[in-house]
């Protein structure tokens, strides 16, 4: 059952509240909070003639659910209403179930139609009714912070595990586990005095504490007995001996500290599968001795025994195997031995490739990363060790230079010398003279 923002498209798809994962409307619908009810009937109509069902199923705080008459109102799932309270005053709650679902509720659960326990519906809840309602459930934490103060200093043995507020704040009932029978009458009045309430106690086991209070199983999904789950069963080791399972009280028990009930829910097709298995205390006859069982593994089918004189080593035979053996005992012949008859497992195949996802170190993403880091570096530095020499001015070895004289020229390092004549071949190149003029043809003179 949901609200409006829960329900479906027209092409099924489902629109959600927007809330990611919690129930955006507080709770109101059902859908996100503790055994939520889907109305399976609500689109079916009555046959003429006849009235609907004028009881209503009405939900409180932590799942707690009770039946109250409806006279005449037009109510639907979701809407928050007013009704009788137990022990007088009223209280606020949610409906969560109506018409001919709330029939086959009752007849479930054993209440009559005209039982006592039934109440009566006062009318819709207004707004004062709602702001009172907030305003009390905001008390609940720190009321049962100072419950507990109270109760460890009476010294009681006895755990107060969630405190719930009625509607008018009128009346507070203290919700309390404890393995002995405890005479709390001097902290009733203690806790009466304390919150200027009329207080009500009530003892849950702890199978129920955990479904009020709700929280996350070892499997990762909320608790079964929080969600949907109302009919808690005995459950014993020997639905974990049938299962294969480690007798490890750590593992095999939930949040309530008692062994998990959902080891029940596959017990009857484990038992249906061991009733195709021969018995554990056939002893197989052999040659070389009679062999004992071991252990099986249900999935696969799968037998290992050992012989009596020599338990060091195991052999393993499938269920066609086993039952051969069985046969060939029945007829007084016993086997040679159980090396004839061991299962042999197929090889598996060689992997060509190695370097798969998978089988790579993590760190593999992580060598050339560091790698191409430490090359940065060495480059970073050298060019830093380039600027600083470029920004470096030249210096003479002999000492720093000494400004010339004159100003204009730089001082000569080799004292007077004038420059240095270019060399060719490794000769000093004289001044050329000037060729003198050819003489004049003696014919042309004539």
């Amino acid at each position: 059952m949901g609200c409006t923002s829960c329900s479906t498209d027209k092409n099924g798809v489902p629109k959600g509240c927007k809330s990611n994962g919690n129930c955006g409307t507080g709770g109101t619908c059902g859908s996100g909070s503790k055994l939520s009810v889907f109305d399976w009937l609500s689109n079916m109509t009555l046959p003429n003639g006849q009235e609907p069902f004028n009881i209503v199923e009405v939900r409180f705080k932590n799942g707690r659910k009770h039946f109250y008459t409806n006279e005449g109102m037009q109510l639907c799932m979701g809407e928050v209403v007013t009704v009788e309270g137990s022990s007088g005053g009223h209280d606020v709650g949610t409906v969560t179930l109506t018409g001919e679902l709330v029939r086959i509720q009752m007849k479930k659960k054993g209440v009559a139609q005209d039982s006592e326990d039934v109440k009566k519906i006062y009318r819709k809840a207004s707004q004062r009714d709602i702001e009172i309602w907030e305003k009390v459930r905001e008390r609940e934490v720190e009321t049962q912070k100072r419950g507990r103060e109270i109760l460890g200093r009476l010294g009681l043995k006895m755990k107060l595990s969630d405190v719930e507020y009625q509607g008018d704040g009128n009346k507070a009932t203290f919700y309390y586990t404890a393995e002995e029978r405890v005479d709390f009458r001097q902290l009733i009045r203690d806790l009466a005095g304390a919150f200027r309430v009329r207080v009500e106690m009530k003892q849950v086991g702890l199978r129920q504490e955990a479904a009020r209070l709700g929280g996350i199983g070892s499997c990762g999904r909320e608790l079964c007995c929080s969600t949907w789950l109302t009919d808690f069963r005995k459950v014993n080791t020997a639905a974990a001996r049938y299962q294969q399972l480690s007798l490890n009280p750590q593992k095999l028990a939930g949040q309530c500290g008692k062994l998990k009930c959902c080891l029940n829910f596959e017990l009857d097709t484990y038992l249906d599968v061991l009733k195709t298995f021969p018995k554990k205390e056939i002893v197989l006859k052999t040659k070389k001795g009679d062999a004992v069982f071991v252990k099986m593994d249900i999935f696969k089918e799968q037998f290992w025994y050992t012989y009596k004189d020599d338990s060091f080593k195991w052999y393993k035979l499938d269920l066609e195997q086993l039952k051969e053996i069985i046969e060939t005992n029945k007829g007084g012949v016993a086997i040679t031995s159980l090396e004839e008859f061991e299962f042999e497992e197929l090889s598996k195949p060689k992997i060509d490739f190695e370097n798969v996802v998978g089988q790579d170190s993590l760190t593999r993403f992580d060598q050339p990363k560091r790698k191409k880091k430490r090359r940065n570096n060495n480059r970073k530095s050298a060019n830093q060790q380039n600027r600083n020499n470029q920004n470096k001015k030249p210096q003479n070895k002999k000492g720093p230079r000494k400004p010339n004289a004159q100003g204009s020229k730089k001082p000569n390092t080799q004292g007077q010398q004038t420059k240095k004549p270019n060399i060719q071949g490794g000769q000093k190149r004289k001044p050329q003279a000037k060729k003198p003029n050819p003489p004049k043809n003696q014919n042309n003179a004539k």
